[in-house]
């Protein structure tokens, strides 16, 4: 330490003991800020009798500043010595009745702020310390701090945090806490208090400091018209959160400091009961940290709770120092804490009007015709699709009932026993777990929310593309043209007539993917949504898994470049469902060598008409066509020239083209790497078979590349038409949005009268697709094993056991329809197949029964049948009908069935490896899930904080925000 005397001060007034606390940790101008808060200090129309320095570290630069400034002395301390610690260095014994000035490297006061402190104290004998006005470093027109107050269960509430200083707040004067910054105490308080408490870990000192005050018979008062800029350099006080490191260190010290507040106030027989609740309350306020977008605070939050676990000692000492200056009770501060009132009311206001913050524009749902848009769509759903409204079940194409129950849905959803094959144990497919939340949208009839989809699809469709296009444009007009040129793709509608339920789902999911994913960087709300959407869209399409990921790379690429990497975190979190979901099938596929399997489409494989591999099947999907009937128009004009109908797609392309060129470019540039990746997916999509059903193999749905590509050349017209294409002119404007809308209903007609028409594949039921015989023994026992035998083409038999009432949606796997390579399952239930077609073969039936199999059908083959398959088929029932340990139940509709005879073997269960593997596989994506719902919830705050942000993103190139 180094002194040196300093004149004496003539005034007859309390001295004043100024303590400046330096402390630099490497981020912040220290050497600036202390020059700033050292000339301030010497220009105080008032001046200060006795200066202090305390120099936390060994910062030569600094030293040598604060040596020239004159002060009584210098004293070094360590550089982890904290602001409190720092404080208690500095005593002066010989000075009675002086007071003492808390300041830090960043306080700068204003001329008169020492003047109008001293002049509080001075003439308010019960005042224990005053407190200036904290204005901002750079901008002292608004408030960085002004009087703090506590609630009942101990929460911090800054009174005018963040304001613009009108004069609002100047006639408050009592408070019961402040900032520590600038104070002013008088000496005899600050050895009566004790000084600051070092176990607040830097936060809430003013306000510790004030509740002691008042406990020991002192008043706290503000003097609003003593300013002193602060940078929040985090020497005294909290750090400006300018960067996730400081917002953690905030969070971690704000809780620290709540939690050994609250057991240092708390009555002693409740001391035990807080220090018991720590952990609990981690827990719980790690859930609300996620329902309030905020998970950034859950790992300070548990590092405070561990800190406060172990901080008996700090405790014990704030108590004992508590209780030796306590004078009055708890009842005197009652009246100056904040009311739950009072804390509604200061977190619902809406800073963005006083800082003059954007203000977003109003949805316009209503009043820009978008309920209308939905209105009408389920018009046309209606009558294009009137028959539905009086089915139970939705047949045909890739379409096979739900589960009968709830239960039974989720079991299909999760890794254990799969309901085809022998004793398959493998995992589910994440479709299986989009199914689930489909069908118990419906629980008594959940096959009857499949036919509820089909009817709502339109409007639904319409929904989701008018709400998408809210992030391309504040125009109603077009936000109408995205909804219903959405509504209209090809891909949705020939989706919807050939019975794809995966195509259906995907395209009502994809808009809201865009809507939430093109602000998932904003904000954890649209992380949250995202992240779920994301893991369906990918589970229900696992084509589009590359296309995404390029997708995503980009998105996390320009937010390193143009954001300075924030939002990262949450753009990483948009994916962890995705992958949560997908691992257990990943890593079956991996060891199991069928990892081009992992991009099958899932539910039934269904090989039905799409377009072809070649030059002309390209053409088609270039156009957004999908089949090679033109989106139904061959059927519709069987005769006449349809050259034309790829021409209808030409507006939509043209305009997404010309999205670059307008002012919005990089919007539009976006849009159109969208549109090549879907058309990049289709067309690899048409060349790939990955999957089989019976002995036909299954190339991957276009459907998946194209309805993304529609979205990417949807986002770019209206881009174009928003911000380039003629921007004055709306009768062009107009008339290029009338060829857009007329090219899309164009293309739609024959799918809109295909039901009408009887050209559609879809079909009512059935309810299962065994007979009913088994479908009511199977409804009611889930183990009920059905092997099923259909002819083939070639001659030969496919073979497949079914479990439970019949086949769903839910239930099928793509581990079972990729597999290339045989298991030892598969040739135990080929032997059983050809020896229950072979008359000569014995004991086949004797083995089903061991198997738990107590049916058997023969299925007729898949038509036109050919002259072999009737032969087989035919062979196969002469070898059946002659077994003594079958019995024929009839001819049904699903084929001939027969009836095992011996005592059925019950099904194997599940062992208790696999079950115990199941479950921890269910919790933990449970577990991921409940975390992107809690973030995916909005709250009050989450749409305050939205409404602070445009709508429309990407308005301009700088707009990557």
């Amino acid at each position: 330490m180094t002194s040196r005397g300093v004149p004496s001060n003539p005034r007859t007034s309390n001295r004043v003991h100024a303590v400046v606390v330096v402390r630099p940790d490497g981020r912040t101008p220290a050497a600036f800020h202390l020059r700033r808060t050292l000339a301030a200090i010497r220009e105080q129309s008032r001046p200060v009798d006795v200066l202090t320095i305390v120099l936390c570290g060994g910062d030569e630069r600094l030293f040598e500043i604060a040596d020239a400034a004159g002060a009584a002395s210098v004293v070094k301390a360590p550089a982890s010595t904290g602001y409190a610690a720092a404080t208690s260095l500095v005593s002066s014994p010989g000075l009675d009745g002086d007071v003492v000035w808390l300041l830090a490297q960043d306080t700068a006061p204003e001329p008169d702020a020492l003047a109008r402190l001293a002049g509080a104290l001075e003439v308010a004998p019960s005042l224990a310390f005053v407190a200036p006005k904290l204005v901002r470093w750079d901008d002292r027109s608004e408030i960085v701090s002004l009087g703090v107050g506590m609630t009942r269960l101990g929460r911090t509430v800054g009174l005018a945090d963040g304001e613009l200083d009108q004069g609002q707040h100047d006639a408050r004067e009592d408070v019961l806490g402040t900032d520590v910054r600038g104070i002013l105490v008088r000496s005899d308080a600050w050895a009566r208090l004790a000084g600051l408490d070092r176990g607040l870990a830097g936060a809430d000192e003013g306000l510790d400091l004030g509740v002691r005050a008042r406990l020991a018979g002192g008043r706290v008062s503000l003097v609003p018209g003593a300013l002193v800029a602060v940078a929040g350099d985090g020497v005294a006080g909290l750090p400006t959160p300018l960067t996730p490191q400081r917002q953690r260190r905030a969070v971690y010290a704000e809780r620290v400091a709540q939690l050994h507040r609250r057991m240092a106030y708390a009555p002693a027989p409740a001391v035990p009961l807080h220090w018991l609740s720590l952990l609990p309350l981690a827990v719980w306020r790690t859930i609300a940290d996620l329902a309030r977008k905020q998970p950034g605070r859950i790992a300070p939050e548990w590092a405070a709770a561990a800190v406060a676990l172990v901080a008996v000692v700090p405790v014990w000492r704030a108590r004992r120092r508590l209780a030796r200056a306590r004078t009055a009770s708890w009842a005197q501060i009652a009246p100056l804490r904040t009311t739950n009132t009072e804390l509604r009311e200061r977190l619902d206001d809406d800073p963005e009007v006083a800082i003059g913050g954007h203000r977003r524009s109003d949805l316009r749902f209503f009043a820009g015709g978008g309920a209308w848009l939905v209105l009408a769509a389920l018009a046309g759903s209606v009558a294009a699709f009137t028959a539905l409204l009086a089915w139970p079940v939705l047949g045909g194409g890739a379409l096979q009932p739900l589960a009968t129950s709830v239960g039974r849905l989720w079991d299909e959803a999760v890794y254990g026993q799969r309901a085809l094959g022998i004793d398959t144990i493998a995992p589910a497919d994440p479709f299986s777990a989009v199914v689930a939340v489909l069908g118990s949208l419906w629980p008594w009839a959940p096959s009857r929310a499949l036919v509820l989809l089909w009817i709502l699809a339109l409007p639904l469709a319409a929904l989701g593309g008018w709400f998408a296009a809210t992030r391309v444009t504040e125009r109603s007009s077009l936000r109408l043209l995205g909804g219903a040129v959405w509504a209209l793709s090809p891909t949705l509608l020939v989706a919807l007539t050939q019975g794809r339920p995966t195509g259906v789902i995907l395209h009502l999911l994809l808009p809201w993917l865009f809507a939430a994913g093109a602000v998932a960087h904003r904000s954890w709300a649209g992380a949250g949504t995202a992240s779920i959407l994301l893991a369906a869209v990918l589970a229900t399409a696992p084509s589009l898994t590359p296309a995404m990921a390029v997708l995503w790379v980009g998105t996390v690429l320009l937010a390193v470049i143009l954001r300075g990497g924030r939002g990262v975190a949450r753009l990483i979190w948009t994916l962890v469902p995705s992958v949560a979901l997908a691992v257990p099938l990943v890593w079956n596929a991996v060891t199991t060598g069928r990892a081009w399997g992992l991009v099958a489409d899932p539910g039934v494989p269904w090989a039905g008409p799409q377009a072809a591999a070649d030059t002309a099947g390209r053409a088609l999907l270039a156009a957004g066509i999908p089949t090679p009937d033109l989106a139904g128009w061959t059927t519709l004009l069987p005769d006449g020239p349809t050259w034309w109908v790829p021409l209808l797609s030409v507006p939509l392309a043209l305009l997404a083209l010309a999205a670059p060129l307008t002012q919005r470019w990089a919007a539009g540039i976006a849009l159109l790497a969208v549109t090549a990746l879907g058309l990049g997916t289709a067309f690899a999509a048409v060349g790939i078979s990955v999957s089989f059903v019976q002995s036909i193999t299954v190339p991957l749905w276009p459907g998946a590349g194209l309805s993304l590509a529609w979205l990417g050349a949807l986002g770019g017209a209206l881009v174009a038409l928003d911000a380039g294409l003629a921007p004055r002119v709306a009768l062009v404007r107009g008339l290029a949005a009338t060829l857009v809308f007329a090219g899309a209903l164009a293309l739609a007609v024959p799918s809109l009268t295909a039901f009408v028409r009887g050209t559609a594949t879809i079909a009512n039921g059935p309810a299962s697709t065994l007979p009913a015989f088994v479908a009511a023994e199977g409804r009611d026992d889930p183990d009920v094993g059905t092997i099923v035998l259909t002819p083939q083409a070639d001659a030969g038999v496919a073979a497949q056991v079914v479990w439970g009432a019949s086949e769903t949606i839910g239930g099928q796997s793509t581990v079972l329809s990729t597999r290339t390579v045989a298991t030892a399952q598969d040739e135990v239930l080929a032997g059983l197949a050809a020896d229950l077609v072979t008359p000569s073969s014995e004991d086949a039936v004797g083995q089903l029964a061991d198997l738990g199999i107590g049916f058997i059908l023969l299925a007729p083959a898949t038509p036109p049948e050919t002259d072999a398959a009737r032969t087989t088929r035919l062979s196969a029932m002469t070898a059946l009908g002659q077994r003594d340990t079958l019995v024929v139940v009839g001819d049904t509709a699903k084929g001939e069935l027969w009836r095992v005879v011996d005592e059925i073997t019950e099904r194997p269960g599940e062992s208790a490896s696999v079950a115990a593997l199941g479950r921890w596989i269910a919790f933990g994506q449970l577990a991921i899930f409940g975390i992107a719902l809690l973030l995916a919830v909005p709250t009050a705050a989450s749409i305050r904080e939205a409404r602070r942000t445009p709508r429309v993103v990407g308005p301009h190139w700088q707009e990557g925000r």
